[in-house]
């Protein structure tokens, strides 16, 4: 965990972390790893100019971008793009960066298309960070967003049962481990709307997940089942994951160029790049592309 200034919210780091080994690869995360893929088969436009994954890690769901020219692979850990990097390789086609959610270092127009999964729940001010998301949209573009919710099935029961003390049906998150939060609904999509954006398809996945049923039941059934089970998301938003669909109101506008893509997280002024560094058009902060990561993260000193 990295304390930030008090100007800015804690951040959840999983820089030097075992998440793909520990979390993920055979750790029985297969129901999970599918059901998020249907939905963002639906969800996630077939292909576009450039698509950016805000919270990456080592490039688990790049794939489901295939469609598109140019794909971002943002993460705030360095680790975890090193990781993404030599699995998905450095071509041109791959543009890895380390930055900060809340200090977003994208240019207005920058993506047509992008995804937040399993990332929210670490915010502690998601608004600030969708915000910063917002602006570097363009006018018509995919957002699709991803959060644990508030108002599980399991949550409800426990709480009528009197086995927990708070309530899943009030909008406020509630923060069960430090910054580890789950959201409720319709606050999240309060959230989406203030940042700018046009909430549109929401569902509801991981229907099943309970070790009982993973037992139980064959993988293929279960992908089956939860398949039939998330456009209930719309109505009946009961399950412990919520995907929602949002658009950018606008006619789809052309995307800013590549030489152009980057701002400075300090003063918003373009970056300029001399050899191994991009330098900002205002007051010289200096950040360091190291083994093909653009380091936006932490200005050199």
């Amino acid at each position: 965990m990295t304390q930030q200034p008090p100007s800015q919210p804690a951040i959840c780091d999983y820089e030097g972390s075992a998440y793909r080994t520990d979390f993920w690869e055979g750790k029985g995360r297969e129901y999970e790893d599918a059901v998020e893929r249907l939905v963002l088969r639906r969800f996630l436009p077939r292909s576009g100019k450039r698509y950016v994954d805000f919270g990456a890690g080592f490039g688990r769901l790049i794939d489901e971008a295939a469609g598109f020219e140019e794909i971002v692979v943002m993460d705030y850990s360095r680790t975890m793009l090193q990781e993404a990097q030599a699995r998905l390789g450095r071509s041109e086609r791959f543009i890895y960066v380390a930055a900060d959610l809340y200090k977003l270092p994208f240019a207005a127009n920058a993506f047509d298309a992008a995804l937040l999964c399993r990332v929210v729940h670490h915010l502690a001010d998601p608004l600030a960070a969708l915000r910063q998301i917002r602006q570097s949209m363009a006018s018509g573009s995919t957002f699709v967003l991803e959060f644990a919710n508030k108002l599980n099935l399991k949550a409800i029961l426990r709480y009528a049962l009197r086995r927990q003390t708070w309530n899943p049906y009030t909008h406020e998150p509630i923060e069960f481990v430090r910054l580890n939060f789950d959201f409720h609904p319709a606050y999240m999509r309060e959230q989406l709307v203030a940042a700018g954006f046009t909430p549109r398809r929401r569902a509801a996945t991981s229907w099943l997940r309970l070790g009982l049923f993973k037992r139980i039941l064959p993988l293929r059934l279960m992908v089956a089942l939860d398949r039939l089970l998330q456009p209930l998301g719309g109505l009946f938003p009961y399950a412990p994951q919520i995907f929602v669909e949002s658009r950018v109101a606008g006619a789809p506008s052309a995307l800013v160029e590549r030489e152009r893509l980057f701002k400075c997280p300090l003063t918003g002024a373009p970056l300029r790049r001399e050899s191994d560094l991009l330098i900002s058009a205002e007051g010289n902060p200096r950040w360091a592309i190291r083994d093909g990561i653009y380091d936006l993260k932490e200005p050199l000193t």
